[in-house]
């Protein structure tokens, strides 16, 4: 089933099927992809990009509420250069054992559990990550209470109250209608032009953000916010690690860069476009926390996008209201599919481990597709808010996917390529990982039995 790609160099009409990577036929089994000639640069930056900037910018904001706005912008950055060195090593041990995605990477370093493993991760991960973003749509559509407090969404506040704007029926519609045909490409290119107007909107929202924070910094109305955490107890300082899982997941666009570097018309330049879709994401990522926790400061919410639902205090306060949910909400519509498309294949690769490619069997590819859709769906409308489904996928399988995969097979060095460099920095983010997860899962169960023993019993 695995196809390596014949040219590392320029390759014109080259055809790439892996496994665990991307999902297409070599030449000789499929005519209709004959006219494609490999992936552009900025169509695989956009491709990236939108695996990187999903549900987790939304998230961000809540993280400076826990970190104060110093460490918090540090903490983006940092985690950005620890995804890079982590990428970096997949791509140099891949191209050491001639491996073409990250599952059979795993497989050469640890045999055929590691490669379970990576996918069971990714499936895991990816599952989250989708639940998250129908969570926010149905938020910013039909509205949340998952505070304490409920916050209308858009057709709640233009039209009211009905049966057909609804949480269930609103996320059905979406299914139907907008993931489902999104879903059916096969293709991790035939994305580029999503993913563009995706990180367009993703932008849209920042520009929006920042231009009210502005406004109402020059009007005088927005308090100075805090820079430093604030911690009182023991309990505070367990609390901060907390946010390392949605900082970990906010970065996770691992699974994805082998299809789009086998797609590549000129694979040389992976690197550079890792580096330019970090960058970009890194400051959309840090302009969106800076400006959305210096509008909302302490009332911040785990999914800032709720904010956007009272009167900001300026002029056209429900224009730019529902321009910004609008606009966010189809931004994670467009970047659905490029997720999916790595959850399908890892998910494949884990029911049909020997079976041909899933791009040749309609049947298999949609029961695969549907059935994946459907355990979303479910989740979305039983999972109450996108800061529970960030804790659980940080700190299990994103965490995996990031940093203690790449880290363990850098430390493991099959074939001898490793820098005592690396190694350190492999031992880094183990430690790391490891050990904010723990605390984080810790601070996660204490303050759940704290809840609940605090509950009045009826």
């Amino acid at each position: 089933m695995t196809i390596i790609p014949k040219e590392r160099k320029q390759r014109k009409n080259k055809q790439v099927a892996d496994e665990k990577a991307p999902l297409l036929p070599s030449k000789h089994q499929e005519e209709e992809f004959d006219e494609f000639n490999g992936g552009s640069y900025t169509g695989a930056v956009f491709n990236l990009s939108t695996t990187i900037v999903g549900a987790g910018i939304m998230a961000l904001p809540a993280t400076m509420k826990v970190l104060g706005l110093v460490p918090g912008i540090l903490m983006i950055v940092f985690m950005a250069f620890l995804t890079e060195c982590s990428i970096e090593m997949l791509l140099r041990f891949s191209k050491a054992g001639k491996t073409v995605s990250y599952g059979e990477l795993m497989g050469d370093t640890f045999g055929k559990y590691g490669r379970i493993a990576l996918q069971a991760c990714v499936v895991v991960n990816n599952v989250g990550v989708l639940i998250v973003y129908m969570i926010i749509i149905g938020d910013v559509i039909s509205g949340t209470s998952a505070s304490g407090t409920h916050h209308s969404g858009i057709l709640e506040g233009w039209f009211g109250v009905h049966w057909w704007n609804g949480r269930f029926f609103v996320l059905l519609f979406t299914t139907l209608g907008v993931f489902a045909p999104l879903a059916c490409l096969k293709r991790v290119d035939s994305l580029r032009y999503t993913s563009a107007l995706s990180v367009a909107l993703a932008v849209v929202f920042v520009i929006i953000t920042a231009g009210i924070t502005i406004v109402k910094l020059i009007n005088g109305s927005i308090a100075m916010p805090r820079l430093i955490p604030e911690v009182p107890n023991l309990t505070s300082v367990w609390n901060l690690f907390t946010v390392v899982p949605v900082l970990v997941t906010a970065y996770i666009c691992h699974y994805n860069v082998h299809p789009i570097y086998n797609e590549l018309e000129v694979p040389s330049q992976i690197q550079s476009i890792v580096r330019s879709s970090l960058a970009l994401c890194s400051t959309v990522y840090v302009t969106t926390s800076f400006f959305g926790f210096l509008l909302f400061g302490d009332s911040t919410l785990d999914d800032v996008l709720a904010n956007f639902d009272t009167n900001l205090g300026i002029p056209y306060s429900s224009l730019l209201n529902d321009a910004v949910r609008v606009s966010y909400a189809l931004h994670l519509m467009l970047v659905f599919p490029i997720i999916f498309f790595a959850l399908r294949l890892n998910m494949d690769g884990l029911l049909s481990p020997t079976a041909g490619p899933l791009s040749l069997d309609n049947k298999r590819f949609a029961m695969i597709s549907t059935g994946l859709i459907a355990i979303v769906f479910v989740g979305a409308n039983f999972i109450p808010s996108i800061w529970d489904a960030f804790q659980f996928t940080g700190a299990t399988a994103a965490v995996c996917i990031g940093f203690i995969f790449p880290a363990a097979i850098t430390l493991k060095d099959p074939h001898r390529v490793a820098t005592r460099k690396d190694k350190i920095i492999s031992i880094f983010m183990i430690v790391l990982a490891v050990f904010s997860n723990l605390v984080a899962i810790y601070s996660d169960a204490y303050a759940l039995i704290k809840k609940n023993s605090s509950s009045p019993v009826s």
